[in-house]
Order: C-alpha cells, then structure tokens, then sequence
C-alpha cells in the first residue's frame, strides 16, 4: 500500500521549505542572493589583538538590572531570539557569555565588507555569524536564523541595521520569531558613560569602569507577527528600554 504524499516527511519538509522562502521573500522584499563578502585567513589573524582588547575592557564594565530581568535572561529550555539596536552592539557577545552559560547564539551579520570583518571578531567572541540583511541575502538569512533557533541554539538580530535608519525596527527579526515561533526578549543597555561615534547609529562605546544598566524584557505572544503595527509597537518599546544620556556626534557631510 502506497504512502500518500502528505505523509511523506521528505515532501512535507521540503513544501515547508518552499514556503518559508516564498513568505520571507514577500515579507522583506529582497534582491536575489547576492555575494557574501570575506576575508582571508591570515587577516582574521589581525582581529585577534582587538579581540583580545574587547574581553578585557568587557572585565571592566559593571553591569546593573533588575532581577526579574536577570530571570527573563536566564530561563533555560527555550531557544530565545534577542532584539537591541545596532549602536548597543559592543555588549552584545559578552551578555550572552555572562548571562546565557556558554548556550550557542547566531548573530545577523551583513553580509558587506564591514560585516567580513565584525564577523570575524564576533567569531572569536563566541557569537556564530549568520551573513545577511535586509538589503542582501535576507531570505537566506531568515532561513538560517529559523533553522538556529529550531535547533535549540538562541538568536540575536539588531532590527535597525545594518544601515539604518537607527532606532526604527524592520520586519526581520518579527519574521524570524514567528516563523520559528521563538520566544522573544527585548534587550536594552542604558550607558552611565559613554562614547558615541559619528556613525549613521551613533554607535556606543561604553567608558572603561563605567556602569551599564540592562533590561531584558519579554514581548507579550500576541505581538509576534510581522504586520508594520507590530514591528512600530516593539519599536517604541524598544526604544523606551534604551535611553540616550549622551546625544551622537554631529556627522559632517564629505
């Protein structure tokens, strides 16, 4: 007696497949896959120092929350998709290291030059890079992110890069968690102290010996879809749970 195609799981997998690529094409609207910058072995090399410089200013650095928030970072037996914003991305791996026991974490990386080598830093962090964005590779790259978080291994994706415009969520990371039906946790990072670049995010670097109070706050089920009106609500929220004590530097036009 012959199965029937539906329940075939080879089938049925790859109809999956198809669809999650067909719905994550329609939701970012993405160019065909483009090419992932990288580079050679012997440049990451170079990163090692820097690396190295990272972990010790990270020592440094003391960090302040509330303990329901340390409890919402620290529930085990979920996989959980992390959302903060690109300028808070210098804590990123060590939050995950501090507060997370070594669980495996994927990061979105663009898939740019800049993003070969913030990939090849945050390798050597212990962060996983998953190359893409919205403007390149975002249908392969959601599909990777699914897959990480289907496997047991948590996410962290900055909604607003990688190139801006800051502080306005994109339907990435909403798609990500619905596909993958994650738990998600808004992270914030408040800097007592602070450098800030004069970059399109005004990227944060947090003063040695300096405190920084985080907040991990859960988003409510009903707000995970990918409409444009849930992607505004988490981005307020989001935005409430990173003030700006300091403002950017003025860019000047070249």
């Amino acid at each position: 007696m012959h199965r029937s195609v539906a329940s075939n799981p080879l089938i049925v997998n790859a109809a999956r497949q198809a669809c999650v690529i067909c719905e994550t094409r329609a939701g970012l609207k993405t160019p065909p896959a483009t090419y992932v910058h990288g580079i050679p072995p012997w440049r990451r090399i170079a990163v090692w120092p820097l690396a190295v410089l990272v972990r010790l200013w990270w020592r440094t650095i003391r960090v302040i929350a509330p303990e329901e928030d340390f409890r919402v970072v620290r529930l085990r037996g979920e996989p959980t998709l992390f959302i903060f914003w690109h300028n808070r991305l210098f804590l990123a791996a060590e939050f995950a290291r501090r507060y997370r026991g070594g669980h495996p974490i994927y990061g979105l990386i663009s898939a740019s030059r800049d993003g070969a080598w913030l990939s090849a830093m945050f390798s050597m962090l212990g962060v996983r890079p998953v190359r893409g964005s919205s403007s390149r590779l975002g249908r392969e790259a959601v599909t990777e992110l699914v897959e990480a978080l289907e496997a047991g291994c948590d996410v962290a994706v900055t909604p607003d890069g990688p190139r801006g415009p800051c502080y306005e969520m994109k339907p990435g990371a909403l798609i990500v968690a619905r596909r993958a039906r994650a738990r998600v946790v808004l992270a914030g990072f408040d800097f007592e102290a602070s450098w800030r670049l004069s970059s399109w995010d005004g990227f944060h670097i947090p003063r040695p010996f300096s405190t920084v109070h985080m907040r991990f706050v859960e988003a409510a089920s009903n707000d995970i879809d990918d409409s444009a009106d849930a992607a505004r609500e988490l981005g307020r929220q989001l935005r409430e749970l990173n003030p700006d004590r300091k403002p950017p530097p003025v860019r000047r036009k070249g």
